[in-house]
């Protein structure tokens, strides 16, 4: 582990309703890295992003998150966690009564910003940096899939995070949208911020290679092992 590491599994099981669903995971992930996570359908990729979020619980190994340690973390420090991740889920996950700018407030409200002024200026930062900066005003509904996604993006920058964990972020979205939502979030990674991306789409993976965790057979095999 060296001061560039943000993420640090060591011997890690992953444990879903006290059913084994990884072991032996020893992986280490640096500030600025962008790292695939692949495997098919139900082979717990989802279940080692929610343990990376504290969703759920480290029965067994250790694992160091953005200097949090999430074995036998206290429920009050998960929020104090939570807020150095950017979380992206498939499902966009927006409050579909809310404009754009309202989903956006919604969490800096929920994570502790007061002053309306300066929570205004980052709204716009990161709509803008997600090219989305004339689409405040929308609701969901009348967004694109993908730019739904980059609303979910954007929200996930909120709190200028050092991880971001995105889950099939391109599922639900066209190979030319998944193509931009990719390109987004390698650029992200450049500005010193991990993130690992949970996929099956092994096209777009071949066309933006990069370094690839796979889940199989209950193991989490290194890029070296899947050669």
């Amino acid at each position: 582990m060296t001061e560039n590491t943000i993420i640090a599994l060591e011997n890690l099981a992953v444990y879903q309703r006290n059913i084994l669903i990884l072991s032996g995971i020893n992986v280490e992930i640096d500030k600025g890295e962008f790292v695939y996570l692949i495997g098919k359908t139900g082979t717990g990729k989802s279940s080692l992003l929610k343990t990376l979020y504290a969703d759920l619980p480290v029965i067994e190994g250790s694992a160091i998150v953005a200097e949090h340690s999430l074995k036998n973390i206290k429920k009050k420090e998960i929020p104090f966690l939570r807020r150095k991740l950017g979380i992206i889920f498939q499902d966009f996950q927006l409050l579909i009564d809310r404009s754009v700018t309202e989903n956006l407030m919604f969490v800096l409200k929920a994570t502790g910003w007061k002053d309306k002024n300066l929570m205004n200026d980052r709204i716009k930062e990161v709509l803008d940096k997600v090219g989305l900066g004339t689409k405040g005003f929308k609701l969901p509904h009348q967004l694109s899939g993908g730019e739904q996604q980059r609303v979910s993006i954007a929200r996930a920058l909120l709190n200028d995070p050092e991880v971001i964990l995105a889950d099939e972020p391109t599922g639900n979205l066209d190979p030319g949208t998944s193509e931009e939502i990719i390109k987004l979030l390698m650029d992200i990674s450049k500005s010193d911020r991990a993130v690992l991306m949970a996929s099956h789409d092994f096209m777009m993976i071949e066309k933006f290679p990069s370094r690839t965790l796979r889940c199989e057979g209950g193991k989490v095999l290194t890029g070296q092992e899947t050669n």
